[in-house]
């Protein structure tokens, strides 16, 4: 009797272990993990109950309609999570992100418009990621960004329209995408995903199938066949000017003006970017002067005009530093830099050769004239020095006063080598 009442024992152990509802069915497989099969069930909500040490949960084609974090709280060693073919509309923050042990995920034939991408940060062991047949629109920049096992994504039959550019370049295990079955706008902002697909060595599934919605001219045509003359990556020059512009005010002092030319397709926006020698930083994107020629509200002292021209009156010693000119379009940025400085001199002409001169200069610099182009890739330590002519009557007997030059007098402008 006492090998029967230890079998009894035995079992009673194990089926609290297992711990089933009622509306599963449990089992152990060979490699140790433990099944808790819940499909075909009917189920309006995850069943309670279930045993912790479940690592295998299939809850596929029940009626589920929304998931919180309490409702997978007592499976935490979950590794596979069959959840397809249910009516999810919702599923909130949280609920996934405490399945870190998580491989397999599968919310493929739902509701989805919306799904909380933050709780991917927590799923670095997630091999199989299935949101096909959502109502996806988006998916955000940076998503997937972690997902370094990650190696099939399943994103067909959503209402995609565009991707953020390097969504998969940040799945370095990814060996198959599926995109078919969305309607995506290819304009200039998807081109990058046509030149991804050209380089990468992952199967994207049906990629015929993957077409373009709009524009109109494109209409189902492949997104990986976008002609690529339509898109165009941006450059940028820029140059600088003797003088101000005619929109500056007025004032006594010398105006630093710069203009960078861009060119590209879509036409890029221009983005200026400054870097004072005093630790000051100013983003401006877009003009800060009106069409009426009024400067608009707090960018009084930095003028950054349509036509790509930047102006700065009474340009003084607190303005040196990297002044940067970007080019922005649905491409790419391109962005050149200048290093500017100033100095006083008693006669400026005299400290550079004139460029008609083959065998002056600096040795790995040149000098530059009203209107030359910089380097959008200037050498190391090279500065755009701004040389004016201090009148000798204005010095004192102690030293130099501080320069006050009046717009109209000559400047030199040129290209130094720090040394």
């Amino acid at each position: 009797m006492r090998p029967l009442f230890g079998c009894l024992a035995l079992a009673t152990l194990l089926s609290r272990g297992l711990a089933c509802p009622s509306p599963c069915s449990c089992s152990a497989k060979r490699n140790g993990r433990l099944l808790a099969e819940c499909a075909y069930r009917e189920l309006r909500h995850v069943p309670r109950g279930l045993s912790p040490n479940v690592t295998i949960l299939t809850l596929s084609a029940n009626r589920l309609a929304r998931l919180s974090p309490a409702s997978l709280a007592e499976v935490p060693e979950l590794q596979s999570l069959w959840l397809g073919y249910n009516h999810i509309a919702a599923v909130e923050p949280g609920t996934f992100a405490g399945l870190v042990q998580l491989k397999n995920l599968d919310l493929s034939h739902n509701r989805l418009a919306e799904f909380p991408w933050q709780d991917l940060r927590n799923l670095s062991a997630l091999q199989i990621l299935k949101l096909s047949n959502n109502r996806l629109a988006s998916l955000p920049g940076g998503a997937l960004r972690g997902l370094r096992e990650l190696r099939s994504l399943w994103l067909n039959d959503n209402e995609l329209t565009t991707l953020a550019r390097g969504t998969f370049e940040v799945l370095p295990a990814l060996a198959q995408l599926q995109l078919f079955h969305n309607p995506f706008n290819c304009s200039c902002k998807l081109f990058w995903l046509k030149a991804w697909a050209d380089s990468t060595s992952v199967v994207i599934s049906r990629a015929g199938s993957t077409l373009c919605a709009s524009p109109a001219r494109l209409r189902g045509r492949a997104v990986t066949d976008i002609p690529g003359g339509q898109c165009v990556a941006p450059e940028a020059q820029l140059t600088y000017l003797s003088g101000p512009v005619d929109a500056a005010p007025a004032g006594d002092g010398l105006t630093l003006t710069l203009h960078c030319s861009v060119a590209g397709i879509p036409p890029p926006e221009i983005h200026w970017k400054i870097q004072t020698s005093s630790g000051r930083r100013v983003d401006i994107r877009g003009p800060t002067v009106a069409r009426d020629g009024v400067a608009k509200a707090g960018w009084q002292r930095f003028l950054a005009f349509k036509n790509g021209t930047m102006a700065i009156p009474n340009f003084g010693k607190e303005d040196e530093g990297t002044y940067t000119c970007l080019a922005v379009n649905d491409v790419g940025i391109r962005d050149v830099s200048v290093n500017v400085a100033l100095a006083g001199s008693g006669n400026p002409v005299e400290e550079f050769p004139s460029r008609d001169d083959p065998h002056a200069g600096n040795p790995g610099g040149h000098s530059c004239a009203k209107g030359d182009e910089l380097d959008p890739h200037p050498g190391m330590g090279e500065k755009l020095v701004i040389v004016y002519s201090i009148p000798r009557e204005a010095r004192s007997a102690a030293g130099e006063a501080q320069p006050r030059i009046p717009l109209g007098i000559p400047m030199a402008l040129g290209l130094l080598l720090r040394w």
